[in-house]
C-alpha cells in the first residue's frame, strides 16, 4: 500500500490542490500548504518510492533563493506600473469623454452606443490593461445611457462586460505579462503576438451588434436627434482622416531609408501629431474649418492613442523594455489626469492602494506556486503531467483543444491569475516538446482565460457590472422616467454570446497561427544569405595566417625550424 502511495504522489497531489481550491481556500495559501504537506509526506515515503521520489530535507535550503527569484522578477514589476497606470486614467475621465465622443459619432447607426462600448472598450484595454477599470467606468456611464434610449437590457450588459475583458488580449495586458514570464518567453513579443488576435476578436464583437441589429432592430435603436449635441459633420472628419492617410504615405517614404522596418510606426505618430495640431488650432483660433463632431473624436482621441504610442510604441520600436514601458505610461497617465484637472491627492491614494493589492495578491500566488513546484518537481510530477498530455491523440492540434477544453472548464472555478500560476508551468514543457510555438500557445491561453471573466459561477466582468448596475427602480436624470432595475440573471445570460464568441475566436486562432507568428517577422531563405568576410590587415588579405598577432601564417614552419 504504502509502495502504491508513494509511486503515484504527483496525481494525488495535484487532485489534493484541485479539492483545496474548489472547498473555497485562499489560492496561495493552499498552494503553500500543499507543498509542504507533501513534503513531509515524501520525505517519509521516499524509501518506498522505487525512485521516484527525489525529496529531502536539505531540499528545504533551496526555498529562500526560489523566493528571492520571484521578489527579484524584473518583468513582473510591470504589473503595478500598468495597473497603476489603468486606475488613475480611470479616475481622470478618459473613459467618459471618449463614450460620449465616439456614442455621438455613431450615434444615428442602429447600435451606434453598442459600438461606442467595444470600441472604447478596445482603447482603454490599450491604455489600461485592467479589467475592473474598464467595466466599471463603462458600466456606470454607458449602462445607463443605453438604457433611457431603449436597449435591451441582456445585450447592453453583455457588450458592456465582453468589451471590458478586451483588456485581457490587447496589449498591455496584464495576463500576458503573467504569461511571458511563465513561459520563459518575452513580453514584447506576447505583445506583437496578440494585437492582431486583439483586433480580430474587437471586430467579432463588432459583427455581432452588427448582426443583431438587423435581426432584432428594436433591441437597440438609433440615438434620436436631440441627443446629438455634437450636430453632425462626418464629412469633415472624413477629410482630416483623408490628410492623416496622406501624411503617413509620404512620411513612411521619407523615414524608410532611415529607420527601415520602424518607419511605419513612426509615420503613423506623424500623422496624429498632425491632424491633432490642425483641430487644435481650428478650436483654438476658432477658424472653424471643422465641424464640432470632428473637432471633438479628434482632440478626445488623441490623447489615449498618444498613450498607447508611448507605452507599445516604445516596447515595439525597442526602445523601452516592457517594465520600462509601464512606468512611462504610468507617467502619462498622471499627466492627462492632470491636463484634465482630475488629478488629486485621492486620486494618487486611491489608484497605490489598490496597485498595492493587487501586487501583494500576484506576488503571495506565486510564492506559493513556488512552494508547490518545488515538490511536485520532487515527486516527478512535471514528468506526469507531460506523459500524460503527450500521449494524447490528434497531434498538436488534439493536444491543443484538449487544453482549451480543460482550461474553459478550469476557468468556472478559478480566475486567470491562478490558471497562469498553477496550470501553465505544467502545460509549457509538454507543448515545448511537441513543438508547439510558446508565443503561440500563451496566446491561445490568454484568449481562452477571458472567459473566466464570462461565465458563471465566478465570472468577474459580471460581478464588476453587477456591483454598479441598477439594482431598484431609479429616476433617469435626464427623462425623469422611472426606469427598471437591471436582474442579475440579464447580465449573465448578457454575457452567453460573448462567451461563445470567445470559444470561437480560440479555434480561429488555432486554426490560423499565422495570426501570432508575424511576431517573428518575414522568413528569410537561406538560399538568398551572402556571406562575405573582409579583410584583415596582418592577416595576408584573409584568415590564412596570423602575422598580424607575431604568429607566423598557417601552415608555415615555426621560427628556428
Amino acid at each position: 500500500m504504502m509502495e502504491l502511495i508513494a509511486q503515484n504522489m504527483a496525481p494525488i497531489m495535484f487532485f489534493s490542490l484541485i479539492f483545496f481550491l474548489l472547498a473555497g481556500y485562499p489560492v496561495a495559501f493552499s498552494l503553500a500548504a500543499n507543498g509542504l504537506m507533501f513534503f513531509v509526506i515524501g520525505v517519509e515515503l521516499a524509501p518506498f518510492s522505487n525512485n521516484s521520489i527525489n525529496l529531502s530535507w536539505p531540499l528545504l535550503n533551496a526555498m529562500p533563493e526560489r523566493f528571492w527569484g520571484v521578489l527579484s522578477n524584473e518583468t513582473l514589476l510591470a504589473i503595478p506600473f500598468f495597473t497603476f497606470m489603468g486606475i488613475v486614467l480611470e479616475r481622470s475621465g478618459m473613459a467618459e469623454d471618449l463614450l460620449d465622443t465616439i456614442g455621438q459619432l455613431f450615434g444615428p447607426v442602429r447600435g451606434g452606443l453598442a459600438y461606442a462600448v467595444i470600441i472604447v472598450g478596445a482603447l482603454l484595454a490599450a491604455t489600461t490593461g485592467v479589467v475592473a477599470a474598464s467595466v466599471i467606468a463603462m458600466g456606470l456611464i454607458s449602462l445607463p445611457i443605453m438604457l433611457r434610449y431603449g436597449y435591451d437590457r441582456s445585450l447592453a450588459s453583455g457588450v458592456i462586460a465582453a468589451s471590458g475583458t478586451l483588456a485581457q488580449i490587447i496589449p498591455p495586458s496584464l495576463v500576458l505579462i503573467v504569461l511571458a514570464d511563465q513561459l520563459g518567453r518575452s513580453v514584447g513579443d506576447m505583445y506583437r503576438g496578440a494585437m492582431v488576435p486583439g483586433l480580430v476578436l474587437t471586430g467579432l464583437y463588432l459583427g455581432y451588434v452588427m448582426l443583431m441589429s438587423i435581426i432584432r432592430p428594436k433591441s437597440m435603436p438609433a440615438l434620436p436627434k436631440e441627443a446629438r449635441t455634437l450636430g453632425s459633420g462626418v464629412a469633415s472628419l472624413l477629410v482630416m482622416l483623408a490628410i492623416a492617410g496622406a501624411t503617413f504615405y509620404f512620411g513612411r517614404d521619407w523615414l524608410d531609408g532611415q529607420h527601415g522596418k520602424n518607419a511605419g510606426i513612426l509615420a503613423a505618430a506623424l500623422a496624429v501629431v498632425v491632424i491633432y495640431l490642425l483641430a487644435i488650432f481650428d478650436k483654438g483660433l476658432k477658424i472653424n474649418l471643422m465641424s464640432r463632431l470632428a473637432q471633438q473624436v479628434i482632440i478626445v482621441l488623441i490623447p489615449p492613442l498618444a498613450l498607447i504610442f508611448l507605452v507599445l510604441g516604445t516596447i515595439f520600436l525597442g526602445i523601452a523594455t516592457p517594465t520600462e514601458g509601464g512606468a512611462m505610461g504610468a507617467v502619462g497617465a498622471l499627466v492627462l489626469a492632470g491636463a484634465k484637472g482630475r488629478l488629486s491627492f485621492e486620486v494618487v491614494r486611491s489608484a497605490l492602494a489598490a496597485t498595492t493589492r493587487l501586487s501583494a495578491f500576484v506576488m503571495f500566488i506565486l510564492l506559493g506556486a513556488r512552494v508547490f513546484s518545488l515538490t511536485f518537481y520532487g515527486v516527478n510530477g512535471h514528468l506526469w503531467v507531460e506523459h500524460l498530455l503527450i500521449s494524447l491523440p490528434g497531434g498538436q492540434t488534439g493536444f491543443l483543444i484538449v487544453i482549451s477544453i480543460m482550461v474553459f472548464l478550469l476557468a468556472f472555478f478559478l480566475d486567470f491569475f491562478e490558471l497562469a500560476f498553477i496550470i501553465v508551468p505544467l502545460l509549457a514543457p509538454a507543448a515545448e516538446r511537441m513543438g508547439i510555438d510558446l508565443i503561440w500557445f500563451g496566446i491561445i491561453l490568454g484568449v481562452n482565460m477571458q472567459t473566466s471573466f464570462m461565465h458563471p459561477p465566478f465570472g468577474f466582468a459580471l460581478f464588476y457590472l453587477r456591483s454598479v448596475a441598477a439594482r431598484v427602480p431609479y429616476i433617469d436624470k435626464i427623462t425623469g422616467l422611472t426606469m427598471a432595475p437591471v436582474k442579475t440573471s440579464q447580465i449573465y445570460w448578457g454575457a452567453v454570446p460573448f462567451v461563445f464568441i470567445q470559444v470561437l475566436m480560440i479555434g480561429i486562432v488555432i486554426s490560423f497561427p499565422g495570426l501570432v507568428m508575424h511576431y517573428k517577422g518575414p522568413k528569410i531563405d537561406p538560399a538568398t544569405v551572402n556571406m562575405t568576410l573582409p579583410d584583415m590587415p596582418g592577416l595576408g588579405g584573409g584568415l590564412g595566417g596570423f602575422g598580424g598577432f607575431g604568429l607566423p601564417p598557417m601552415g608555415a614552419p615555426a621560427p628556428g625550424n
